[in-house]
């Protein structure tokens, strides 16, 4: 007997035509037959601005792959620390205030929050949760408020306590609590009573987008392959986080000494920074590529020899592994990783590449010269282990699977009481 389809609402601040995991995931869930609404907001991220094609043609993004999306208005995230709270609470409160109304007449089974920063955006799914009496599941991908505390968005005590108090609020009452890291598991128990059960914490890690997974990939037009170059390609969002001062200084210091060929790939908050930097220091070995649909990366990362992730160190960053740890592992290609923690684990344990300590800009020179100079068999051998490891660990069909059980088990129980 096939089992019955579901009824799914996502909520998350971010979403298509934004480049964001939780598009594949709503595709994939339509795909099997369930039923999917999506309640989220316009869509801004990374520009800052609201997406020139959502306003020329709002129409065109209010269904995807099959699925509902619902949109609240909100206030794009700009340039600004002061525009980009004002983004973060702009989202929860009309969702929270609109979404309902804009829901009222459709039947949900359960609630799935997408739990990238900001947390707030979990109270929505609460508040609707509550009123349809569905089950919600809270996907943490980002640790609040020690986030706030690592990047100096929120530096007094007080407040940092109160956010504090607004995460233990949220994270007991959601019906499961789904951890992207073993390393969040800590941290997020902080927050909750000491009588939530020990199955309501679940460990449910991120995976590559399809497009990754593929056995060959078109060409791009955006970058050739140049076998007079060692080619190591960054993909991603060009933030603070990722330390880009200390990437610069291991550029610098390797330009004289081997033909490497360094590619960023996105957008963000140090974009000019880094653009600026390239001309200050005259990088002539540097090519910024600026922001582009996920669609084009397996065909630029194709060009690459190895690629590129860092972030910058301390408690909060050691818990976390960025989403493109998945897809530079599904990619086949060697890693370079200036980064800490459980990311660092990862590249050690899978044997897909070589990483440093968080801003050593030193030893990332370093160990881009030993992957560099090393055979391209041995290099091979990295990308193809990176790529087992992947498989076996991040799975997507594997871990949807398990998701599917998790909502159904929730509702029967939902219905029970």
């Amino acid at each position: 007997m096939p089992a019955s389809k579901l009824k799914i609402l996502v909520v998350t601040q971010y979403f298509w035509p934004e480049n964001m995991r939780i598009n594949d995931l709503v595709r994939d869930f339509v795909e099997r037959g369930h039923e999917v609404t999506v309640l989220t907001g316009l869509p801004n991220y990374p520009e800052g601005a609201i997406y020139e094609p959502f306003r020329n043609c709002p129409s065109e993004f209010e269904n995807y792959s099959g699925a509902q999306v619902v949109r609240v208005p909100l206030i794009p995230r700009g340039t600004r620390s002061f525009s980009l709270i004002l983004n973060y609470f702009s989202f929860f409160v009309a969702a929270s205030v609109l979404g309902p109304w804009k829901l009222r007449n459709k039947k949900i089974d359960v609630v799935f929050v997408y739990a990238v920063s900001p947390i707030m955006a979990a109270i929505p799914a609460l508040v609707i949760g509550r009123i349809k009496k569905a089950p919600v599941f809270i996907w943490v991908l980002d640790l609040w408020p020690e986030t706030l505390r690592a990047v100096g968005v929120l530096k007094n005590t007080a407040l940092l306590s109160l956010v504090g108090k607004l995460v233990s609020w949220i994270y007991n009452r959601a019906d499961y609590l789904l951890l992207q890291s073993h390393g969040f598991l800590e941290s997020v128990k902080r927050y909750c009573t000491r009588d939530m059960p020990s199955e309501r914490l679940v460990y449910f890690p991120s995976w590559a987008e399809d497009e990754f997974s593929k056995s060959s990939f078109p060409i791009t037009s955006l970058l050739q392959p140049d076998g007079a170059f060692f080619t190591i390609l960054f993909a991603g969002n060009l933030g603070e986080a990722q330390d880009f001062p200390a990437i610069a200084q291991a550029v610098q210091s390797l330009q004289n000494k081997i033909s490497i060929r360094w590619v960023f790939v996105g957008d963000g908050r140090m974009s000019q920074w880094l653009a600026d930097e390239v001309r200050a220091r005259e990088l002539g070995n540097v090519l910024l590529l600026g922001r582009h649909p996920l669609e084009e990366m397996p065909a630029l990362f194709a060009c690459a020899d190895a690629l590129l992730v860092s972030l910058k160190t301390n408690d909060v960053f050691e818990k976390t592994i960025p989403g493109k740890v998945q897809a530079y592992l599904a990619s086949g290609k060697p890693i370079l990783g200036m980064i800490d923690g459980e990311a660092a684990r990862v590249i050690d344990d899978s044997g897909a590449g070589l990483s440093c300590a968080s801003g050593d800009a030193e030893a990332l020179a370093r160990i881009t010269l030993e992957l560099a100079t090393m055979t391209s068999e041995r290099r091979a051998s990295m990308g193809n282990s990176g790529r087992e490891y992947y498989l076996k660990n991040y799975s997507k069909p594997t871990l949807l699977t398990r998701l599917e059980q998790l909502f159904r088990d929730a509702t029967l129980r939902k219905g029970r009481r």
